[in-house]
């Protein structure tokens, strides 16, 4: 009997649809850098989709962006899984309606699926909410018996264990193709941000894989690509400090460059730092969210944890960028306490901290999270369902203390400087005359925080 095929479709390619953004990011390539790593990195679900599918099926992992530049979708699957980020997901529902039409039916999953189930239905054959790795294996029995059920749910959320998670199918990845490769170490986040559309949507605990497991992957990518830069695919490493020192002590051995994002508790563990230095840590993108205290009052809504955190901003940034590892510091424009005086805040802010990297962008709306129930009850979502926008460099709701014009505008002017050539060149430069400085002072091991 011949095999199925199936082919995992991965939406790739984010891009803004503000044309003043557009415009000046030709020319502020360091705006669209962080964008444009985030498009390009693998689909990390659809591999590990594809690690928990059964020899005996045909599999297929396509980027989207490469079929369109070839003219074609492939017609030759018995069955094609998609999943898609929000900005994404009118052009995955074309897809999927186009395979449909083909009669083969279409597997959609992930983060928007999961948030809004009666919208993706009506382009998908069978949706999966929640966590795919449990429900996987069903899907393709009932897939295989011809009885599809419409609906695949999680249930109770986020039981899955990351000792279970099977191996990513790396090996289906173009290998001249991807500079940056991704591995989760852990799921979830304790923070509960208002704005927070990750994979707190899926589960609601913060979960950990095994340190045998990630080094097993890191190997397995390692035969493909020998000397790999690693992007750590978490929303939080580092909550549990001992398994993370464990796994970095193990990393240490790898010869490893990674990325990773974190919350600014890292900065408290001199050891950690020490530890993530040594194990090829080069950077860690933090969400600082706003220089601003009054801004942070209630984005976290469990314990309003970064608003009382805020007077440690500084001093973390300084403590960690002093062991050798960059900060990214994220902003986002246009939270409730922001009025027009928040732009040169942040700018004054960027500069006083020595941040090595800066991100800055909207406060989007994205479906699923607190944030958009409670803008949409006020009336503050400009267009409903307008999922297009949802690309962090788009606006599309009313600020509290500003017009949109306002926001719009004082947002450009702020990228325009931070993103400056002299900007750029400045953070970079008084980062690496600071780290010469303490290493000449003799003082390459720091000390742990107080």
């Amino acid at each position: 009997m011949k095999s199925k095929r199936i082919g995992f479709i991965a939406m790739s390619g984010v891009r803004a649809q503000n044309p003043e953004l557009l415009a000046a990011g030709l020319t502020l390539p360091g705006f669209i850098e962080r964008s444009k790593v985030i498009a390009s990195l693998p689909s990390l679900s659809l591999l590990t989709l594809a690690g928990l599918t059964p020899d005996r099926f045909e599999i297929e992992y396509r980027e989207i962006a490469d079929l369109r530049a070839a003219g074609e979708l492939p017609d030759d699957y018995d069955l094609v899984a998609i999943t898609s980020l929000s900005a994404q997901i009118f052009d995955a529902y074309a897809v999927a309606d186009r395979y449909r039409a083909l009669g083969i039916p279409v597997i959609m999953g992930g983060l928007h699926v999961t948030s809004v189930p009666d919208e993706a239905l009506e382009h998908a054959s069978a949706i999966v909410i929640g966590e795919g790795e449990p429900l996987w294996p069903v899907v393709l029995a009932d897939f295989e018996r011809g009885a599809l059920e419409k609906i695949y749910r999680s249930e109770p959320a986020g039981l899955f264990d990351l000792k279970d998670a099977p191996m990513p199918r790396f090996d289906l990845l173009d290998p001249g193709k991807y500079n940056r490769i991704t591995v989760q170490t852990s799921r979830g986040c304790p923070h509960k941000c208002e704005f927070c559309a990750s994979s707190i949507l899926l589960t609601p605990r913060y979960k950990l894989k095994p340190v045998e497991k990630v080094i097993a992957e890191i190997h397995a990518i390692k035969r493909i690509w020998p000397r790999p830069f690693i992007e750590f695919a978490d929303d939080n490493s580092f909550v549990h400090r001992e398994h993370y020192k464990t796994l970095l002590r193990a990393l240490v051995r790898e010869n490893l460059r990674w990325f990773t994002e974190a919350d600014i508790r890292v900065a408290e563990d001199g050891d950690l730092l020490a530890l993530m230095r040594d194990a090829g840590c080069q950077q860690v993108l933090i969400g600082l969210e706003s220089p601003r205290q009054a801004s942070l009052d209630g984005i976290e809504t469990a314990t309003n944890w970064k608003h009382r955190r805020h007077d440690q901003y500084l001093a973390a940034i300084e403590r960690i960028q002093d062991h050798g590892i960059t900060v990214n510091g994220c902003f986002i424009l246009g939270l409730d306490g922001d009025g027009p005086g928040v732009f040169e805040e942040v700018l004054r802010f960027v500069r006083e901290s020595g941040l090595y990297e800066v991100q800055t962008t909207f406060f989007t709306a994205f479906p699923g999270t607190p944030l958009y129930r409670r803008l949409k009850a006020e009336g503050r979502i400009l267009r409903d369902r307008a999922w297009d926008l949802c690309t962090l460099f788009d606006i599309n709701f009313q600020p509290a203390k500003m017009s949109v014009a306002e926001l719009q505008s004082g947002f450009m002017g702020l990228v325009k400087q931070l993103y400056s050539a002299s900007e750029t060149a400045a953070r970079r430069s008084n980062f690496k005359r600071r780290l010469r400085e303490r290493r000449h002072a003799g003082r390459r091991e720091f000390p742990a925080a107080a």
